[in-house]
Parts: C-alpha cells; structure tokens; sequence
C-alpha cells in the first residue's frame, strides 16, 4: 500500500474516539470523588445509628452502639471507664442535648494516617454540634478531642 492508495480520513471515526476518551476521563474523576467522599461512610453509618437509638430513647441501644457491644448487658464490668449511669447522664434526657428528636451527621474528617474519624452531628436544629470521634479499626465511639467545621457546599463536595 503507498500513500496514495490510503485509507480515506474518517471525521466521524475520529470524533467517536474522542467522545469515548472525554467520558473515559470523566467517569474516572467520578469514580476517584465518589471513592474519596465516601471513604469515611462506615464511621458515619455508626454515628447515624447512635443517634437514631437516641432518638427513640433507646438508650441502651445506643449504648451498644458507642461500644460497638450489642451484648454488652452479659458483661458491663469491661467498661468501668464509661458505664452506662454515666452515658445515659450525658445522652439522655437529662443531658447536654437534651431529648433528642432529630439528628442529621454533617460531615467527617479523618486522614490516612490517622485511627479514627470525626464526625459533626446536628442534633434538634441546634448552632451547636456534638463531634464524636469512630475508631476506625472497631468502629467504637467516643468523644471527639476536636472539632471540625462543614463548609459550604464546595467544601462538602471536596471533603
């Protein structure tokens, strides 16, 4: 074959392969933001279900939950840092945040290197927000040494 006898240029050939490569492109971009946002979804699946065991008053539930012990009653004696007279003066009626009605989790922030997570809560529309820190390796909760800020919704989608 010399180069008279070539193939005849193919406009829409070459604009399909283009097309395919952009929305190769963008489907990896999404699929790295979708696996970046969501990195820290288990630990704020763990907050939600505490706060929704609050918000039914089931406190100890919610309790279970914070340990990540549903059998805890069989065996109270392995958390006498944090038993459960204390936990339910801090999240129950009487405590910081009173009756819980509503709940809604923020936003997390955890690095690579750390072992946990933070994680933001709205309780009942409050200015005010509990942090709760999620060890990454048991999923066990307790309280967060830090607080962290929600951005706008920029911040949200580069979180």
């Amino acid at each position: 074959m010399t180069l008279l006898d070539a193939r005849q240029y193919d406009e829409g050939r070459d604009r399909r392969r283009r097309k395919i490569i952009v929305l190769i492109v963008i489907l990896v971009l999404v699929m790295a933001w979708a696996g970046y946002h969501f990195r820290d979804y288990p630990e704020r699946a763990a907050v939600a279900r505490f706060f929704a065991a609050l918000q039914k008053q089931d406190y100890e539930t919610a309790y279970g939950i914070w340990f990540n012990d549903p059998a805890w009653r069989q065996h109270p004696q392995k958390y006498p840092n944090y038993p459960y007279s204390d936990f339910y003066r801090d999240w129950g009626p009487g405590g910081e945040w009173g009756l819980i009605k509503t709940s809604q989790v923020d936003c997390s922030l955890g690095q690579s290197n750390s072992s946990g997570v933070i994680v933001q809560v709205t309780v009942n529309g409050r200015a005010e927000h509990p942090y709760v820190w999620v060890q990454k390796s048991d999923k066990t909760l307790s309280f967060s040494p830090n607080e962290i800020q929600c951005g706008n919704w920029w911040a949200w989608l580069v979180e």
